[in-house]
């Protein structure tokens, strides 16, 4: 009577466990759609993001939740439901628990203590990330504001995923509601949420970067209205200019002073000798050929008077600085030819976007104050009052600032280093 009542008690508690561990088919796992983390079986997750503004689900990706080899449980991203495949994601997570149940007598010291490491999530890495960096910005606004758009487009969606499981699809999907209507904000947060990506990959909490390109293309172009321009990523233009110096054409090197000078189109193919001082290292445009209708001068980094020797060099004429071909002023599609030549579709990148692209490095990656980052645009000050007692040009101010832009356009993060033109 004992061994009947023993063997019913343990087909009771193999039915408990097949209930506890029931494995959900493919038509299952894909009638999964209210947001939340739907468990398949076999320590696999199903994390579904909020709906769409549409009323279409949210962005879909498997999680294997797993203990590391030091015993703890653990989530580890698997990839996005469109490109993972149920059984795939199955075998991945098949090979993670295995691998936490024979790696712990294998591991070295400094193995486990990175298993044991707790990755943080998203929300929780962008405080640490403006944590360390607020005590560089000088700027009090942007320091608010770098957070500010964070808590009110990010967090909301994707804050409280871990770090490491946040793919392009979530970043798409966090920006596509802003892309259009407040295009600045977008970029401005695309920026953010890449840059704490990148502190996540470094510190080793991630095993890969995001692709900004990838993010780029999901989104599609901006819509292009007045003061509306497409504009690089900053963190891409190194790698254009060194694009740019692989031929160089007039164009090409018109284009690269202009990045360099962060000055406008008409600015850089009007520009004359007589306005060039390349013992002072400053170009001085005339009230007439600016926009607002008062002189600027722009200070000029060593590589941007480099340019201007090289000029003299292979095309020498007697009043403009990049003539065109028939000797005339530059057309304005020659710049925007250099740049199309040099891998940049209009929908990523324009001309007169890349002072965008300068002004948002300023923001982003230094402390230079906003007003010495407009002084060097030449925008006007907006208020009135503010305007009549500012007479000075910061031009001390803007130096130290072109020499940094250069220094990052160089690629290079310390002491500006001069290159040789070519013969």
């Amino acid at each position: 009577m004992s061994g009947e009542t023993g063997g019913q008690e343990a087909g009771f508690q193999m039915v408990r466990n097949a209930r506890r561990t029931r494995i959900a088919t493919v038509a299952e796992v894909n009638a999964m759609r209210s947001p939340g983390r739907h468990s398949v079986g076999e320590s696999l997750i199903l994390v579904v993001g909020p709906a769409r503004e549409d009323g279409s689900v949210g962005s879909r990706s498997w999680v294997a939740r797993v203990r590391d080899p030091m015993g703890r449980r653990r989530d580890i991203g698997l990839g996005p439901f469109t490109d993972v495949t149920l059984a795939q994601a199955r075998e991945k997570a098949r090979a993670l628990r295995n691998a936490g149940r024979e790696g712990l007598a294998v591991m070295s010291k400094a193995e486990k203590r990175k298993a044991a490491r707790v990755v943080p999530t998203f929300k929780e890495a962008a405080k640490r990330v403006h944590g360390e960096r607020k005590g560089v910005w000088k700027n009090g606004k942007h320091v608010d504001q770098w957070l500010n758009t964070l808590e009110a487009h990010v967090f909301p969606k994707i804050g409280e995923l871990r770090i490491d499981t946040i793919s392009a699809g979530h970043v798409i999907e966090v920006l596509s509601p802003i892309w259009q209507s407040v295009p600045e904000t977008a970029r401005r947060v695309r920026q953010r949420v890449l840059a704490v990506i990148d502190w996540a990959h470094a510190r080793e909490f991630r095993a890969t970067n995001l692709s900004a390109k990838a993010i780029s293309a999901g989104l599609g172009p901006q819509r292009e209205g007045k003061g509306n321009f497409a504009a690089l990523i900053y963190g891409e233009v190194p790698a254009l200019l060194t694009k740019l110096r692989n031929a160089e054409t007039v164009g090409n090197l018109a284009l690269e002073f202009l990045i360099l000078t962060a000055a406008r189109s008409g600015e850089v193919r009007g520009a004359e000798w007589a306005e060039i001082d390349a013992k002072a290292k400053i170009w001085t445009i005339p009230a007439e050929r600016m926009k607002a209708g008062k002189e600027h001068v722009i200070p000029l980094s060593v590589r941007a008077v480099a340019i201007i020797e090289r000029m003299r060099e292979i095309r020498s004429h007697k009043t403009l600085l990049f003539p065109g071909v028939s000797g005339k002023i530059m057309s304005d599609a020659t710049m925007a030819k250099a740049l199309r030549e040099a891998g940049i579709p209009r929908e990523k990148g324009t001309v007169h976007g890349m002072r965008s692209s300068f002004r948002d490095w300023v923001s982003e990656e230094t402390n230079f104050p906003g007003d010495v980052a407009e002084a060097a645009l030449a925008h006007a000050v907006k208020n009135k009052v503010e305007a009549a007692y500012r007479r000075g040009t910061l031009l001390a101010k803007r130096r130290d600032m072109m020499t940094a832009w250069a220094n990052f356009c160089e690629g290079r993060g310390g002491k500006i280093l001069r290159r040789r033109a070519s013969k």
